[in-house]
């Protein structure tokens, strides 16, 4: 089987794709397409799911085709954007709406409803997440009372998120979800094995509809043989941001990795034992094995890469990323320039979705250079923020990795390292979401025999270790302080 290839299907917000692993970790051949992203109203985002279903299928053929044929393919594995939520008909295989996407906030109501009626803090404490339209479940419910079909279809509806409804077209009607999918659906315990009954009734979601609680690997089915002209086992599924902290390699708890792209999601292992969060962080799942879970906290900043992107495209500072790492290097320090860029509101562990922007400290010997440098520092900021939490939470980091395109920027890595007091580990290859399923589908098939095995499909890295002096440290830290005490005191 060594000489055979696995396939992972990556579905994004933006774009789905398919890529071709060697089972040394070697990316062969790659495929993508870009999704519609369709917006009825503002804060609604929408997908097309059978859209979904047609380009990564076509995408999926081209890898195979390019292999030498399904007979050359070990294992599927599959990742995707987490609490998007498509509603189906079992019957026919169509769906009866458009794909509710997990940025969209139409559930705010009801999500509000919730909680001045008292059931966060025993949803948080059950399920790990707060009552936000992000999760899955609220999207659900709102298909309920607003689509008809969902109703009269009774139990020929199916829910879904997509890794599930992936699966069932593929397979031809295999309906399942990942325990780390599911666990964002404030429907699912962190500590029960399936569904609960009173968080269905709660929300209002027909437990008749959803799927059956699956490993995170393993064999699950195959495809039907019509779509690929043999049938494949599908033996991986992982939500995107528990598939790079995997690929990363973040296995033991202390572990901790952060994707740097629009925003930065900061996962740290947890290990056996259901976490919990004082500090308002986020409780998953991060796999599952033989009905055993390993757990992590996670936080998310609203606002990383999208920082700069504003700099370009919004005050046209700079006219590429690449340039805010050479203005950054080309002064000695911020000139005490601070830029906290709540431009979406702020994350964890602050949650102030009303909060704005500021850039504070300028004088007439400002320059662009400085503000550039201040947004970037203010990456290592937050995430200090989001450390501090963690550990508050007994999660402490001793190490940290980095992937997205962000953290291609070596000063940015290197002032991580710095401001966290923390080795900061990147691979060569940056975009690690992938290599996490292609690594579960390899241990599912048996390429490997458990995770920490599987490791072997790591690319190598570069480490960047901390070389600020405490003095300085503290003075970053105490000017950044300064700054978000003006925005979470508006």
């Amino acid at each position: 089987m060594t000489d055979r290839f696995i396939v992972v299907i990556d579905e994004g917000t933006t774009s789905t794709r398919a890529m071709l692993y060697a089972p040394d970790g070697t990316v062969v051949a790659t495929k993508g397409q870009e999704l519609d992203q369709i917006y009825p109203q503002p804060g609604w985002v929408e997908h097309d799911a059978t859209q979904i279903w047609e380009r990564t299928l076509a995408c999926t053929r081209a890898v195979i085709e390019h292999a030498g044929g399904a007979d050359r393919i070990a294992a599927i594995g599959i990742t995707n954007q987490r609490e998007t939520v498509v509603a189906w008909d079992r019957a026919t295989g169509q769906p009866i709406c458009n794909a509710i996407v997990w940025q969209d906030r139409r559930t705010a109501p009801l999500c509000q409803a919730l909680k001045d009626a008292g059931h966060e803090t025993e949803v948080q404490r059950r399920t790990g997440l707060l009552l936000d339209p992000y999760f899955s479940g609220t999207k659900m419910r709102w298909i309920m009372d607003n689509v008809p079909a969902a109703r009269e279809l009774g139990d020929r509806l199916a829910f879904g998120t997509i890794e599930s409804w992936l699966v069932w077209k593929l397979t031809g009607g295999l309906h399942v979800s990942d325990a780390s999918n599911a666990s964002r659906t404030m429907l699912l315990p962190l500590a029960a094995r399936g569904w609960d009954e009173g968080l269905a009734s709660l929300i209002g979601v027909p437990m008749a509809a959803l799927a059956e609680v699956i490993d995170t690997h393993g064999r699950f089915g195959e495809t039907a043989s019509e779509l690929f002209g043999s049938p494949i086992p599908i033996c991986g599924l992982v939500g995107d941001q528990q598939s790079a902290t995997i690929g990363q390699g973040c296995l033991a708890p202390g572990q901790t990795k952060a994707t740097f792209g629009t925003g930065a999601f900061i996962l740290a292992s947890t290990g056996g034992d259901v976490p919990s969060s004082a500090n308002r962080l986020l409780a998953t799942v991060l796999w599952q094995s033989g009905g055993e879970r390993h757990y992590a906290l996670e936080g998310s900043v609203f606002v990383a890469g999208s920082a700069i992107k504003w700099l370009r495209d919004g005050l046209g500072l700079i006219t590429s990323a690449g340039e805010s790492e050479q203005l950054a290097r080309s002064v000695p320090d911020n000139g005490g320039v601070v830029f906290v860029p709540a431009l979406a509101g702020l994350g964890a562990p602050h949650w102030k979705a009303d909060a704005t922007g500021i850039i504070t400290g300028l004088t007439l010997g400002s320059t662009r250079a400085h503000i550039a440098r201040a947004a970037l520092e203010a990456m290592a900021c937050q995430c200090h923020d989001l450390a501090e939490a963690f550990r508050a939470d007994g999660a402490g980091w001793n190490s940290i990795c980095i992937d997205g395109g962000m953290s291609a920027n070596d000063w940015m890595a290197q002032d991580l390292a710095d401001i966290l007091d923390v080795a900061v580990e990147r691979p060569a290859d940056v975009e690690t979401t992938a290599l996490g399923a292609a690594m579960l589908a390899g241990v599912g098939v048996g390429l490997y025999a458990d995770l920490a095995a599987a490791q072997a499909m790591r690319p190598a890295t570069t480490r960047f270790t901390p070389a600020m002096a405490a003095e300085r440290r503290a003075e970053r830290l105490a000017g950044w302080r300064a700054a978000l005490g003006t925005v979470l005191s508006r």
